[in-house]
C-alpha cells in the first residue's frame, strides 16, 4: 500500500469512480510512439508544418491537457489548419494502432476494474481526449462491459475536466465518488467536485508534482481494491 494509505487515510467507500485514461488505464506511450513521427511526417509531407519535429517526450508530457491546447504548446508557430490537422492525424493513427493490437493497459486494469464492478462500483471514464479515441480503447481492450460511461472533453465540448466532472456527476446523481488520475487537471477536477483524489504516480512521464493535493497516491493499479479496505 502507498505511504499515505499505510499512513491512515481512509476514504469514504464509493458508490463511483471516475478514471482518466492517459497515464491511469493505459500506457500512452506504448500507442503515441510512432503515431507521434507519423503526424509530423505527415504534416511535413501536405506542406502545413516545416519546423522541426518537437520530441515524443513532449507530447507525452502534454497528456491531460485539452487537444487545442497540446497543439499550441508543441507547435506554437503553426497555422490553425496545422493543428487542425494534427488532431485528425492523431486521431486516425491512435486508431489505427489500436486496431492493430498497439497500446498496452497497465498491469492488473482488467482485473481491477471488474473487481471494482463485483464490488457493486460504478465505473466511469472521465478524460480530456476525443470521443473516438476512448471509445475505441475500451472497445479494442474489451472493457466495455465494465464501464458504465465514457465522458470525454471532445464528446461533450467541455472547457476543463472540472466541468466535464460536474456534468457526469449531475447527469448521474452521485453523491460519493473518487476521481482517479495522474495529472494535475485530474487533481483539480477532484477537488473542485468535492471528491477525493487518488493520484496514480506510476505513468513514466509527468512530473510528480502533477499529484499535489492528492489525497492518496498508489504505484499499482491494483492498490485501488487496498483502499477500499473491505
Amino acid at each position: 500500500m502507498t505511504e499515505q494509505a499505510a499512513g491512515n487515510v481512509r476514504l469514504e467507500r464509493p458508490e463511483v469512480i471516475l478514471f482518466d485514461m492517459d497515464g491511469t488505464l493505459l500506457q500512452t506511450e506504448t500507442l503515441l510512439m510512432e503515431a507521434h513521427g507519423r503526424i509530423f511526417a505527415a504534416l511535413r509531407e501536405e506542406g502545413l508544418y516545416a519546423e522541426p519535429e518537437p520530441p515524443v517526450e513532449a507530447l507525452l508530457g502534454c497528456l491531460g491537457m485539452l487537444l487545442e491546447d497540446i497543439w499550441l504548446k508543441l507547435m506554437p508557430t503553426a497555422s490553425e489548419a496545422a493543428r487542425e490537422r494534427a488532431n485528425e492525424l492523431l486521431l486516425q493513427f491512435e486508431l489505427e494502432e489500436l486496431a492493430a493490437g498497439k497500446g498496452v493497459l497497465y498491469e492488473g486494469v482488467p482485473e481491477t476494474l471488474a473487481e471494482l464492478r463485483a464490488r457493486g462500483i460504478r465505473l466511469f471514464v472521465a478524460s480530456n481526449g476525443l470521443q473516438p479515441y476512448v471509445e475505441g480503447i475500451v472497445r479494442h481492450k474489451r472493457l466495455e462491459p465494465l464501464f458504465d460511461g465514457l465522458y470525454t472533453a471532445g464528446g461533450r465540448g467541455t472547457a476543463t475536466k472540472a466541468e466535464l466532472v460536474r456534468l457526469l456527476l449531475a447527469e448521474h446523481g452521485v453523491a460519493r465518488a473518487w476521481m482517479v488520475g495522474d495529472r494535475s487537471s485530474d487533481v483539480d477536477a477532484g477537488k473542485r467536485n468535492g471528491l477525493p483524489v487518488v493520484g496514480c504516480d506510476y505513468a513514466d512521464f509527468g512530473a510528480s508534482s502533477e499529484l499535489d493535493g492528492a489525497d492518496v497516491r498508489i504505484r499499482r493499479f491494483g492498490e485501488l481494491l487496498e483502499l477500499l479496505g473491505e
